[in-house]
């Protein structure tokens, strides 16, 4: 298996590091990662400036395909032409701090896997939630993504899905196991903190809480607070089913 991994958190994320660590187990591995940390970018995608590439190493000396675009770019230049041949996967993290439930829809982590679908490649965004103290412990998500890429190429998992994978601040001995879970609802306390420059002209940081979470049974967010690693199939169909039909009735057609 060819495995293209990239993230939103820069190269020198010892994230990355860990997670090319543990697919080097089970596949043949490239790096293309941002030069820079993009994380909350999305699904970002720089159209008016060219793109550029060069050859690195990341913070364990292994080398990598460095890029100054965004993840989603960095996904699009390995796709079309930067590697050798087309991926069989996309694997994008390990991010540094959860992507859970409404994060997915700011997230580079999970935009750069997202755009192995725009490709017909299936992908893998994989995050760790961050640890309220100490040093990152990845070994439970190493552990999780070596298993659900082994089961993804078992069963065929297909170029339409991307796998949201999201592992709980402890060690593997403290992880109960995985749950399959739906997105679950964050609610954001952001603030807008206004200052001036020398000028007295304003400028603005949009800073905030940590958001509040809702706990509700079968969530990825509540699968997380109760130890388990949490895996969330999600799909780029964004369509309310239900009010496609609640529209006929308005009598617009």
């Amino acid at each position: 298996m060819y495995i293209l991994l990239t993230n939103d958190d820069g190269y020198q994320s010892e994230g990355l590091v860990a997670l090319r660590t543990a697919l080097n187990e089970v596949g043949e591995t490239v790096v293309v990662a941002p030069d820079r940390n993009w994380s909350a970018a999305g699904h970002y995608r720089k159209l008016f400036d060219p793109l550029r590439a060069w050859e690195g190493t990341l913070a364990d000396g292994s080398a990598a395909i460095l890029c100054d675009g965004t993840p989603a770019d960095c996904v699009a230049l390995g796709v079309m032409g930067l590697l050798p041949r087309k991926p069989d996967l996309i694997v994008s993290g390990i991010n540094l701090g959860a992507n859970l439930g409404t994060d997915l829809l700011y997230s580079g982590t999970v935009a750069a896997a997202m755009e192995g679908i725009m490709f017909e490649i299936p992908g893998i965004a994989v995050s760790q939630v961050r640890p309220k103290e100490g040093d990152w412990d990845f070994r439970a998500a190493q552990q999780a993504v070596i298993r659900l890429v082994g089961l993804a190429t078992k069963h065929h998992l297909p170029a339409g899905i991307l796998l949201n994978l999201n592992a709980p601040a402890r060690p593997p001995e403290e992880v109960y196991g995985m749950r399959i879970a739906r997105l679950g609802r964050r609610l954001y306390r952001d603030e807008l903190v206004v200052r001036h420059d020398p000028r007295g002209k304003p400028y603005y940081w949009i800073g905030g809480a940590e958001p509040e979470d809702y706990h509700e049974e079968g969530t990825d967010i509540a699968a997380i607070a109760a130890g388990y690693v949490s895996i969330t199939p999600a799909h780029m169909d964004l369509t309310s089913h239900r009010w496609l039909e609640e529209l006929r009735e308005w009598g617009l057609e």
